[in-house]
């Protein structure tokens, strides 16, 4: 084993910081602790399908869609409106 300088520590205990801030933000958006599985093919699937879903928000958030909402008057301001009309809207 090598030793390990103090500058390093931070910087991995920082770069931890960030990855648990990540599954807490997937836990409150798209329900990762919520399964009810008995197999762990199962368990992998519904974490693997959380975390491709947070990624897609994460996606959208960064660079939200032009065209169809300005065409219509829909503003995307949080994750979930991304590309809902008002009622009683036609979509083009």
């Amino acid at each position: 084993m090598r030793p390990v300088s103090l500058p390093e520590l931070v910087r991995v205990a920082g770069a931890r910081w960030s990855v648990e801030e990540c599954f807490q933000a997937t836990k409150n958006e798209v329900g990762l602790d919520h399964y009810q599985v008995r197999t762990h093919t199962a368990w992998y699937r519904h974490i693997t399908l959380a975390m491709v879903a947070h990624a897609h928000l994460a996606f959208l958030a960064a660079d939200p869609p032009t065209g169809r909402g300005e065409a219509i008057g829909v503003e995307s301001e949080g994750l979930a409106t991304q590309g809902a009309r008002p009622a009683g809207t036609i979509a083009a």
